[in-house]
């Protein structure tokens, strides 16, 4: 709860005045919302630059239209899909047309021209004021990514899938934005828990929203295989047919994986197949014996173990396997990279690792695509397109920095930074911790571009954030250990660095809560982020404080078995200074 205006600023060194400052409230009136952000200070990933207009807004009315660059099929699909979100809340028609000449007056313009030159191939221009708003770009993708940002211009409830009541005002602003790292990504892990299509659409239009632009897949692991394969039919239907903890399992037809890619590319995503080897193939090598040394196939593998699977890197048949899986997938899938994995390997002797990374590589450029692969490929030499993954819980590898030196680029994905699995804290209901918790100051107190000995900015490929889902059964699962984290991981990949602000980032991050409340996202409330509830006043089911309640010393109010703290909430600064009084109970509400 906030303290009124009048009264911040002032220091309160005894008990009298927090009490007196509680005693003022109804039980009705306790607790009531932090104030709604403004628009232009809550924008996620935080743009280059914004300036704002001062009292201009653009009214988003019954009548307003959409308006796209004439001729254009692909700025007319941006534009099809902002309408799509913005009818369901308003209820307005907003038909989609071709731009005039000039700019209308009663509409919302997307337009691939007359973008300053400095957005590049994914930045956008975006300025409002009281008659239009216009979002500018050289490319799709980049209208794509103003669009993001034109979304939290609007009050959180304009992602509701219901019509809501205005009024809809677009603050007046002129914004230049554009990437620090080209790339930016998630991973969705679906072998260990199966993730039907849809619950991988419903990802998708998430990780768009903060204009997160790869969406990695992990398709094969012990415990699942989960896309089908023409010549080895029993990878899907055997080795597919079981995961984590003995569940049913499932895969993916080639069409319904189709189905994902296009989905992915209307979002701007591109999607990224893994096939992991030459470990983490028990699902495989127990649908086919012929991919043992041994010609016995093990058992499927229901549990979490790693580290004990190896395809037989003597046998000529493991090749015809891995090229047949690379070509037929490579042909589903249009986007430049193909994931090899090659972690956690450990049943494969150290030079029988080296060979078989040597000789795979070759068979994924000659389907046209770029390997990346988990940063332990780094121990083979690799040519200069090859990207390793970094996952380490290290800031040097020698293998990384020596693929650097030889013209590679990194994506980062720390596991103790990165790793959207691991636990917030020791009370997270799921997740995993091996390598320690992550609370959403630590995902987001990191220079990607300075993490790693020998790879400087210019080495960084991106930022990705995997998602393992030994734990994972479901979405509310998915949004539950990847919001917020998710998000401060896309200010990492898009923001530059000297943005960089914690104090700042947080509110902005609290301000994104009425936007995942419409959209019924599971996020993790975290006790670090000053959550913005839309300006509804909360409500508290505790008796209103009294004169003859007991209370302590201090900033501490104590009444009916609960404490309430009086801190200054932003910055834990003086003050006087940028921040406000705010009053806490125990647990964290009224």
């Amino acid at each position: 709860m906030k303290i009124p205006r009048a009264q911040r600023g002032r220091k309160w060194g005894v008990a009298l005045a927090v009490a007196t400052m509680i005693g003022g409230l109804t039980a009705a009136t306790q607790n009531p919302a932090i104030a709604a952000t403004p628009p232009l200070q809550s924008i996620v990933p935080v743009p280059v630059s914004v300036q704002a207009a001062a009292g201009v807004t653009f009214p988003l009315v019954a009548s307003t239209k959409i308006y796209t660059e004439a001729g254009s099929a692909p700025a007319k699909e941006v534009g099809d899909y902002l309408a799509a979100i913005l009818r369901k809340s308003t209820g307005f028609a907003l038909p989609v047309a071709d731009a005039p000449a000039t700019p209308a007056a009663d509409g919302i313009t997307l337009l691939l021209n007359g973008a300053p030159a400095n957005v590049g191939q994914q930045g956008y221009q975006l300025v409002s004021t009281a008659t239009t708003v216009v979002v500018r770009a050289i490319t799709a993708d980049g209208l794509f990514g103003g669009v993001q940002t034109l979304r939290q211009l609007l009050p959180g409830k304009i992602e509701s899938a219901t019509v809501q009541t205005g009024p809809w005002a677009i603050p007046g602003a002129t914004i230049l934005d554009y990437p620090r790292f080209a790339y930016r990504g998630a991973m969705l892990d679906v072998a260990r828990h199966f993730h039907p299509v849809a619950s991988v659409k419903r990802y998708i239009d998430q990780l768009a929203q903060y204009k997160i632009n790869n969406l990695h897949l992990h398709l094969a692991d012990d415990q699942g295989w989960r896309i089908q394969i023409d010549s080895w039919p029993r990878l899907a239907t055997y080795g597919g047919s079981t995961q984590v903890g003995g569940g049913a399992g499932g895969y993916y037809t080639k069409a319904q994986y189709s189905d994902i890619v296009a989905y992915a590319a209307s979002r701007h995503i591109t999607i990224i197949p893994e096939i992991d080897m030459p470990g983490h193939t028990n699902a495989a090598q127990a649908s086919y014996a012929e991919l043992n040394c041994n010609g016995v196939a093990p058992p499927l593998r229901t549990d979490i173990e790693v580290g004990y699977s190896s395809l037989c890197i003597s046998k000529d048949i493991t090749y015809q396997f891995v090229s047949d899986v690379i070509r037929e997938i490579s042909a589903l899938t249009p986007g430049p990279y193909f994931h090899i994995g090659g972690d956690e390997a450990a049943a494969t002797p150290p030079a029988d690792y080296l060979t078989f990374i040597n000789k795979i590589l070759p068979i994924v450029a000659a389907n046209g695509k770029q390997a990346t692969g988990w940063h332990d490929i780094a121990k083979a030499t690799l040519p200069a397109n090859a990207t390793p993954q970094f996952w380490g819980t290290t800031t040097s590898d020698s293998g990384v920095s020596n693929a650097v030196s030889r013209g590679s680029k990194v994506i980062l994905s720390p596991a103790n930074k990165a790793y959207l699995d691991m636990k917030y804290n020791a009370s997270s209901p799921i997740g995993l911790s091996w390598a320690g918790y992550i609370e959403v100051q630590d995902a987001y107190n990191w220079n990607p571009g300075a993490y790693l000995s020998g790879v400087g900015e210019s080495a960084v490929r991106g930022v990705e954030s995997p998602l393992w889902t030994e734990t994972v059964k479901n979405s509310a699962d998915i949004e539950y250990l990847a919001f917020p984290r998710l998000s401060a991981h896309a200010e990492l990949g898009w923001s530059p660095w000297s943005t960089h602000d914690w104090n700042t980032f947080k509110v902005r991050l609290g301000a994104q809560a009425p936007r995942w409340k419409a959209q019924a996202i599971n996020f993790y409330a975290s006790g670090q982020v000053p959550w913005d509830n839309g300006g509804v006043p909360g409500t508290c089911t505790q008796p209103a404080w009294n004169a003859s309640s007991i209370y302590t010393g201090g900033n501490v109010v104590s009444h009916n078995g609960h404490k309430w703290t009086a801190k200054w909430w932003t910055q834990g600064e003086e003050p006087g200074t940028t921040g406000e009084w705010g009053v806490w109970r125990d647990d964290g509400s009224c």
